[in-house]
C-alpha cells in the first residue's frame, strides 16, 4: 500500500511516501526558520499561513519524484496533535479532502509517537525496547517497549530543552533557534570559565528543571563586562 504523510505541527511542513513494502520512496520539508526569525520565536498564525503555501505543492513535488499520482494512493497519514492548532487544522483539511476525493482512508497520527517511531526508518533501525528523547512543550525520557507501548522514565517540570537553548541565545544576542548557535559557541568556550548549577543532579527521579539555569545564565551575562567598555 503506498501511504501518503502530511506533517504541519507547527514551523515545518513536511510530506512523504510510504510504501508498505518498499519503505519510504520520497518526502519533502519546507522550513520556516528563516520566517520565524525576526520575531525570536515561532509566530501560530504566520505558521497557519505558510503550512496552506506549502503542503499542495510538496505533496506533488513527493509524488513526482516517485513517479506516482495521487490515484496511486491507499491511505493518507496526518499528524493530528499535539501543535499549534491553526497549523495542524491545514494539514487535517488537506489530508481529509484529498481522502474524501479519492475515497480512501485518513489515519490520525500522535505528533510525539511519531517522533517515537520515526527512529524505526533508520538503517539500521533500533529494536524494541529502547530509550528515546522527546522535546516539545516538555523534554521526556521515554522507555519505547513496542507499538502502542510506552513509558514516561522523567519529564521537565518547566521549559523544555529546546526553550531554555533559545533563551539563552536571546541573552547573547544570536538568532532564534537558539540551540545550533550555543552549540557551535559552546565549541569554542573555555571549560571551567563559568560555573553553571546541574539543576537536579540528585533528584531520585529522572525529572528535569532549566528554569534555574536560565537564570543562572541571565546572571552571568549581566555579571560580565562589556567588551566595548574602555
Amino acid at each position: 500500500m503506498l501511504i501518503l504523510g502530511i506533517e504541519s505541527s507547527c514551523d515545518e511542513t513536511g510530506t512523504a511516501l510510504i510504501d508498505s513494502e518498499k519503505g519510504l520512496l520520497a518526502h519533502r520539508i519546507h522550513t520556516q526558520i528563516d520566517m520565524h526569525r525576526a520575531y525570536g520565536g515561532v509566530v501560530p498564525e504566520l505558521a497557519s499561513r505558510d503550512h496552506i503555501r506549502r503542503v499542495l505543492a510538496l505533496t506533488d513535488e513527493v509524488l513526482e519524484e516517485a513517479g506516482k499520482t495521487r490515484s496511486d494512493l491507499g491511505a493518507i497519514a496526518v499528524t493530528e496533535g499535539p501543535g499549534l492548532a491553526g497549523a495542524l487544522l491545514v494539514g487535517i483539511s488537506v489530508a481529509h479532502a484529498i481522502g474524501y476525493a479519492l475515497g480512501i482512508p485518513v489515519i490520525g497520527v500522535h505528533h510525539l509517537e511519531g517522533h517515537l517511531l520515526a527512529s524505526l526508518l533508520a538503517d539500521p533501525a533500533p529494536r524494541f525496547p529502547f530509550v528515546a528523547l522527546l522535546s516539545g512543550g516538555h523534554t521526556q525520557f521515554m522507555r519505547v517497549q513496542k507499538f502502542g507501548s510506552y513509558e514516561l522514565l522523567g519529564e521537565t517540570l518547566d521549559d523544555a530543552a529546546g526553550e531554555a537553548f533559545d533563551k539563552t541565545a536571546q541573552l547573547l544576542g544570536m538568532c532564534y533557534p537558539g540551540g545550533p548557535g550555543v552549540s557551535a559557541l559552546a565549541e569554542k568556550g573555555v571549560s571551567g570559565a563559568i560555573e553553571l548549577p546541574r539543576p537536579m543532579m540528585h533528584s531520585p527521579d529522572l525529572n528535569m528543571s532549566f528554569s534555574g539555569l536560565k537564570t543562572a545564565v541571565l546572571n552571568a551575562v549581566t555579571k560580565a563586562p562589556n567588551p566595548e567598555d574602555p
